[in-house]
């Protein structure tokens, strides 16, 4: 669906933000599972702020706020892990994954609200596809949706995942954006075609289809996006992972696989082209990644609320009224 709109004033640039929504809702990659071990305990700057990452003796990863509840102690300066809870450094008060107050070394009596519930502030977190992932929501409220399945990254059969992550100076909003923007492909990629794109807003999900099957994507909320790169029934995984550090900071991992499909065969030569097509660097073509055209373009825009469109416009506004659902307070997306 192409879309227009009708402005009575294009707004000038000194009076456009770069980045103008809050931290959005839903699950956010924070860490590769293999860069926390047991036992270790770090500082991490993530959703505009920073919080502690610790993992127990038992390989349970907890995210919490810094600062001890008893004395105001940086539980990342100091802090020790201790069979599964993390210990402060002033007091030796120990807290697990889920902000309960497990021990208080010197006190007889634990205090009357730390045995109700938690007291240091946590995210719910969840461990797969070799990553750690967060649940963000500003007001604290528990997960409203699940995350996805992708049984490429959960099976056997498939090449080792190969991955690849970078800093984007932009939104999360925006980086999404791109996969509605079917335009920017050929003028921006360099693609012999605009291609055709199909999108439909799916609850907390957002599909698409560029190319007539080409490029079948899904979003599930602001922070995973599945896109499977098809050609000759060869089909290869891209699973990207966006986490906002801040309002104008995104860090974006991605993750690619394909079925092992035996060397030198016709398979596997159209599963790599897919893979190097996908990322730019396909031998041969002219077409280029994202890493080194969409990042000159998203570090240094800003963004239009009111954009100047045309009938050639992919579903540009149907993904911004979709999107806007994970921003706990209602904006004009």
């Amino acid at each position: 669906m192409n879309e227009m709109t009708t402005i009575e004033r294009i707004q000038t640039g000194d009076e456009l933000e770069r980045c103008p929504f809050p931290i959005p809702i839903g699950w956010f990659a924070i860490e590769l599972s293999d860069n926390l071990k047991p036992g270790e305990i770090r500082n991490l700057h993530v959703f505009g702020r920073e919080w502690v990452l610790f993992r127990g003796e038992d390989g349970k990863v907890g995210l919490t706020d810094p600062y001890c509840p008893h004395l105001g102690a940086h539980l990342g300066h100091g802090g020790t892990v201790v069979g599964n809870n993390v210990r402060c450094p002033f007091h030796h008060w120990e807290f697990d994954a889920d902000g309960w107050c497990k021990k208080i070394p010197y006190a007889k009596v634990m205090p009357g609200i730390a045995r109700k519930k938690p007291v240091l502030k946590t995210l719910p977190t969840q461990e797969r596809y070799g990553a750690i992932f967060a649940w963000y929501h500003p007001n604290v409220d528990e997960p409203s949706f699940p995350l996805p399945d992708v049984p490429e990254l959960e099976s056997e059969g498939y090449v080792p995942i190969r991955r690849g992550q970078w800093n984007i100076g932009t939104m999360i909003q925006e980086i999404g954006e791109n996969g509605v923007d079917n335009a920017h492909l050929k003028y921006l990629h360099n693609t012999p075609i605009i291609p055709p794109v199909e999108a439909r807003p799916d609850g907390h999900k957002f599909h698409t289809n560029i190319g007539q099957g080409y490029i079948v994507g899904e979003s599930h909320g602001p922070g995973i996006a599945i896109q499977r790169f098809n050609n000759q029934g060869v089909t290869m995984l891209m699973f990207a992972m966006s986490t906002p550090i801040d309002t104008e900071m995104t860090l974006t991992r991605m993750a690619f696989t394909f079925l092992d499909h035996p060397e030198g065969s016709k398979e596997r030569g159209i599963a790599e082209h897919l893979y190097q097509h996908s990322i730019g660097a396909a031998e041969g073509e002219d077409s280029a990644g994202f890493e080194s055209v969409d990042l000159i373009v998203w570090d240094n825009k800003k963004y239009r609320p009111q954009p100047l469109l045309c009938d050639g416009d992919g579903p540009i506004l149907m993904w911004r009224k979709w999107f806007s659902q994970f921003y706990a307070e209602p904006i004009e997306a």
